[in-house]
């Protein structure tokens, strides 16, 4: 991490001026704007004790080779103490469930800026993930564990992000699906793919308790995160050192077990006051009304004419506010298969765009999936050209290299393709770009008079990627059904 900019755009690079700077700017959007509520005392209604065997799977299920905490504590530790550590973690883990209380280690974060796109100087292209200590993702896998039951009963169909069983391929699936059928029934269609300025760190806690409340969360385990977040400190780690600990009054940590839970339950709680399930306004599908697709904070607002989509984004734009999430309209945008006017919101223009790339995959205002198809190649071909040293290596067998290519080029060409529309042009495309992949692991030139059928045959590939692709596709299918 090189030179950033100070609040007045001036260049710092100085070691103590760069960490001053973070520590300033991260603090200025996670100090707490209310008071928050005090509820002192311990809850004697509790829920039913924490078990060894809960521990136990909590621990093994912790995903391996991860940075640690503040404590520096890898979880790996703690894995090969094995029935040792369960033990003393389920001690530790009892006497937080019982008082309420967390240690004071459990509720530090190490914040790791990551640059996001646009200029790396500007603090605000950078998103934070928190780093937190090991032995408390132990607590917070089971407190997550006893939460999903509430958490599953309260979250619409609609909201993809971080469920068990969905992903972002069924969100990408059901807006092509959407607009197949727009067009099957010659109807326009209107989409507005929102965006939200640093949505997770910006939830008001004390909204947050009272949202938990009204969805009929437990008050042992309310209280449990309740005491989780009050008082927590965090540090920036920056290429120059950390800086001091600061306190946090506000927003969820990206990286944290808990806060896609917590979040999808506050956007939930936005929805439902915009009136989102009550209202006329979306798509009718099969005596259905669908007007919003969600995973986390991306939400896509849809409907069948401009009035309407207008409508529908006011309104979640007003109730985004109340609760302390604002919308970023330079990177909001209004996507639509008919005519559309130019919108301003609060004196900014809305940007009409005629594709936009959806969780990862290129959606096109005409739905036609060959654009999506040729950016998946030249990604493929980037893939390739950052693994050039590999692929040319001498030490690397044949076999391993091909195994390579189906592990990390074909995944990232095949992304999205379950609900992909392919047509005889684009099919040809993808066995070419696939004889392409070979022909350049054998170094075989396009001027080398080999037949297609003698390059596969020394590659022995066995499926093309023409049949992985409907491999996923059938897959997929047996996913919905």
């Amino acid at each position: 991490m090189g030179s950033i900019k100070d609040r007045n755009g001036m260049d710092l690079t100085g070691a103590q001026d760069i960490k001053k700077r973070w520590q300033e700017y991260t603090e200025l959007y996670k100090k707490d704007l209310h008071d928050p509520d005090n509820q002192d005392g311990v809850i004697t209604d509790l829920e039913p004790d924490i078990l060894e065997c809960e521990v136990k799977w909590a621990l093994e299920s912790i995903t391996t080779n991860k940075a640690s905490g503040g404590d520096g504590i890898p979880v790996e530790l703690f894995q090969i103490l094995k029935d040792d550590a369960v033990k003393v973690l389920h001690s530790i883990c009892q006497q937080i469930w019982k008082t309420q209380q967390w240690p004071q280690d459990w509720k530090r974060s190490v914040f790791i800026p990551i640059p996001k796109k646009g200029n790396a100087k500007e603090c605000s292209n950078y998103c934070t993930i928190a780093l937190i200590s090991h032995a408390s993702k132990v607590m917070l896998k089971i407190l997550q564990a006893r939460l999903q039951q509430y958490v599953t009963c309260e979250l619409p169909d609609v909201q993809a992000g971080f469920r068990k069983g969905r992903g972002t391929r069924d969100q990408i699936a059901n807006i092509r699906w959407i607009m197949e059928k727009a067009r099957e029934f010659q109807k326009n269609i209107y989409f507005c793919f929102i965006d939200y300025a640093k949505a997770f760190d910006c939830v008001d806690h004390n909204k947050l308790w009272k949202i938990l409340q009204e969805m009929g969360i437990p008050d042992h385990l309310m209280y449990l995160l309740r005491n989780l977040y009050a008082g927590q400190e965090a540090t920036v780690r920056t290429g120059h050192g950390t800086t001091d600990w600061f306190q946090i009054g506000k927003g969820v940590h990206q990286g944290c077990i808990l806060s896609p839970c917590l979040f999808n339950l506050y956007a939930e709680y936005i929805m439902r006051n915009a009136g989102l399930e009550e209202t006329q306004a979306g798509i009718k599908i099969a005596r259905r009304n669908i007007n919003n697709l969600r995973y986390a904070d991306d939400t896509t607002l849809m409907a069948e004419s401009e009035e309407e989509l207008k409508s529908l984004l006011m309104k979640v734009k007003v109730e985004s506010e109340k609760a302390g999430l604002k919308l970023n309209i330079q990177k909001t945008k209004i996507m639509a298969s008919g005519p559309i006017t130019s919108w301003e919101i609060d004196g900014e223009t809305v940007e009409t765009v005629s594709d936009f790339t959806f969780l990862g995959s290129k959606i096109t205002a005409d739905g036609d999936c060959g654009h999506e198809i040729k950016r998946r190649f030249l990604l493929g071909r980037k893939v390739m050209t950052n693994l050039a040293s590999i692929f040319k290596s001498r030490d690397i067998t044949l076999p391993t290299k091909v195994r390579l290519v189906k592990a990390m080029v074909f995944p990232v060409v095949m992304y999205g393709c379950e609900s992909w529309t392919v047509k005889k042009a684009e099919r040809r495309r993808i066995d070419a770009f696939e004889l392409w992949y070979w022909r350049r692991l054998l170094r075989v030139p396009w001027t080398a008079r080999r037949s297609n059928q003698s390059i596969l045959k020394e590659i022995s590939p066995g499926i093309s990627l023409e049949g992985m692709m409907l491999k996923l596709k059938l897959q997929y299918f047996g996913h919905l059904m």
